[in-house]
């Protein structure tokens, strides 16, 4: 299984990006995972967000391949623990279809982008910082592969 994970915003503050890449550096091999991170669409008194939202929608679909899990990371989204989560990656790993978690732009996804998701999964009811959630999620996929595994990184 491939694991991608495509995010908005490409210029993040130096911390996240070494945590991402700690958290990434500890993925298993065999996932071959990968960040693509695609510019924001600027914001524009006439346009606004709705097209920025439509812009962005269309380039995150855009590099959504069509077997493709996308999992949509949405507030509105499902929540689940790290177990659950780690459950739910196991289930999509015996799919064998590739597996992309998408993170979408400061206001949100287009109604193409969740109409395309398989899932939408919520990190918390809180609001978070772009780049805090874009290492949330690495963290959670690294934690869900040591429950697979039988390391004591999750404790819970």
């Amino acid at each position: 299984m491939h694991l991608r994970v495509i995010a908005i915003g490409e210029r993040q503050p130096a911390w996240v990006d070494a945590a991402c890449a700690d958290y990434r550096a500890r993925l298993p091999r065999h996932w071959q995972f990968a960040l693509r991170t695609l510019a924001a669409s600027r914001r524009r008194r006439q346009s606004g967000a709705d097209q920025a939202r439509l812009d962005e929608g269309e380039r995150i679909c855009a590099e959504l391949r069509p077997a493709e899990r996308a999992v949509m990371l949405d507030e509105k989204g499902k929540e689940l623990s790290s177990v659950e989560l780690a459950a739910a990656l196991q289930e999509w790993q015996i799919e064998g279809r590739d597996l992309c978690f998408v993170i979408g732009g400061p206001d949100g996804f287009s109604e193409a982008c969740t109409a395309r998701a398989d899932f939408r999964w919520s990190l918390s009811r809180l609001t978070l910082p772009h780049g805090l959630a874009r290492v949330l999620c690495i963290e959670q996929l690294y934690r869900a592969s040591t429950l697979h595994d039988g390391h004591p990184y999750h404790r819970g």
